[in-house]
């Protein structure tokens, strides 16, 4: 289990993230009350799925010998609050010269990736409310 542990205090809506010995900052633009000091919550999702999707393309790469020297991915959250749908569109860039065919399988080698099966599967959440 991968735990992420969030703490919000008298900073409106400036929240650290840990996990283990990592420190992130997450917070809300200007116009929303935020301090705009890091990534808004939309915005870590997005990272998450561009992140995990480099890292997988690029492991991926050295594996094969690709000549590919950068892989930069792109995610945009598309959201319809009237059908209740929501899209990730991500877009892939490579420098590099690749085969056809190699350029077909980065397609497929991006959906492999444990965050865009993670998106793509049923999700719960549930929840346990704790007071001191």
């Amino acid at each position: 289990m991968h735990t992420v542990n969030a703490t919000i205090g008298k900073d409106l809506y400036q929240t650290t993230l840990t996990a283990g010995t990592n420190t992130i900052i997450a917070d809300e633009p200007l116009d929303l009350g935020g301090q705009d000091s890091g990534f808004n919550p939309k915005e870590l999702l997005s990272a998450s799925l561009a992140s995990c999707t480099a890292i997988t393309l690029k492991m991926y790469a050295q594996r094969k010998n690709w000549p590919v020297a950068e892989f930069f991915v792109e995610v945009s959250i598309l959201e319809n609050i009237e059908t209740k749908h929501t899209e990730f569109q991500r877009v892939i860039r490579y420098t590099g010269t690749l085969e056809e065919s190699q350029a077909k399988r980065i397609e497929a080698i991006a959906n492999a990736c444990p965050i865009h099966k993670l998106l793509s599967s049923a999700i719960s959440v549930s929840t346990t409310i704790e007071g001191n």
